[in-house]
């Protein structure tokens, strides 16, 4: 029920530009300046500028975009009362997350609102954090699990609903016979001079890592990179170097490899989020989603174990 343009507005802001907003949104940069160009002579003013080889969203703009984050809340809340009223929920619902949380936590959730809501569709969409903002700002997709990185949008961020889930341990990952494994305690700085693995620079996972071991007074050394946990594992196995594993992703045992839960104050984990958009986190489908998911977590952990 909200004009799309105002959508299109709110995507060119989010990505600085018409040409990265019609990509994101599948659409031609020339569809998009169209649009722009038909909400601007409706609201009689003007929404872009030109700065550069680029464009900026004028003071006008800013102000629409202000009232869109109010109106589009208000109908996620109209849409989840009249939800409510409905006897048997239809349509599609989807829900995204990162890997591990595609893997562990999202596929019982999306089976068992399968099997109550027949008539439902359930999609499940396994994307990193930042893409799954895009997902729920765009409206493909409507629960999204993701890991706080720097790239997160604030807590105080009015278009979405972030709340925390669950604390994801991260373990370090050692070859078998790593003398650190001997030790009864051991801490994240305790192996600052090791070769380290991490993935892709300006991935999630390299963020988290590298953030983590600067929290504990280092930067690690980049020696071999590995986006993949298995990867990550065999490269240890061989003596490469260590890795870091979140508590959710499995050790495989097809390596010898020892995991070491970390002491230290703070531990080193990943936060990880429930974000839904502002307003939509009563929807009878969005808060049973999400009653599954946190009694799915809340067990997660056993005690530490090398």
């Amino acid at each position: 029920m909200i004009d799309p343009k105002l959508k299109v507005l709110q995507m060119v802001d989010s990505y600085g530009g018409v040409t990265a907003a019609a990509e994101a949104m599948r659409l031609t940069p020339s569809a998009v300046s169209y649009q722009l160009r038909q909400l601007a002579e409706q609201l009689g003013v003007k929404l872009i500028e030109p700065a550069g080889r680029g464009i900026k969203l004028t003071a006008a703009a800013r102000t629409v975009l202000r009232h869109t984050v109010v109106m589009q809340a208000q109908w996620e809340q109209a849409r989840g009362e009249l939800a409510a009223t409905a006897e048997e929920p239809t349509g599609s619902f989807t829900l995204c997350g990162f890997s591990t949380a595609a893997t562990h936590l999202l596929p019982p959730a999306a089976a068992t609102l399968r099997h109550h809501h027949p008539r439902l569709s359930v999609r499940l969409v396994e994307a990193e954090p930042v893409r799954c903002f895009e997902l729920l700002l765009s409206g493909e997709a409507d629960l999204g699990l993701v890991v706080v990185t720097s790239d997160s949008p604030p807590l105080s961020d009015e278009r979405f609903d972030q709340q925390p889930l669950l604390d994801d341990p991260l373990d370090l990952v050692v070859p078998v016979d790593h003398p650190l494994t001997r030790q009864r305690r051991v801490s994240l700085a305790d192996a600052a001079r090791e070769p380290w693995i991490l993935g892709t620079p300006g991935g999630t996972y390299h963020q988290l890592v590298v953030t983590a071991c600067m929290s504990a007074g280092f930067t690690p050394y980049f020696a071999h990179q590995a986006d993949e946990w298995d990867t990550g594992q065999a490269m240890v196995a061989q003596g490469l170097g260590v890795v870091l594993v979140p508590r959710l992703a499995r050790i495989n045992t097809e390596w010898a490899v020892a995991r070491v839960p970390l002491s230290g104050e703070p531990a080193p984990a990943r936060r990880i989020l429930a974000a839904t958009r502002n307003g939509a986190a009563r929807h009878p489908v969005v808060a049973q989603a999400l009653d599954l998911i946190k009694t799915s977590s809340s067990g997660l952990f056993p005690p530490g174990r090398r």
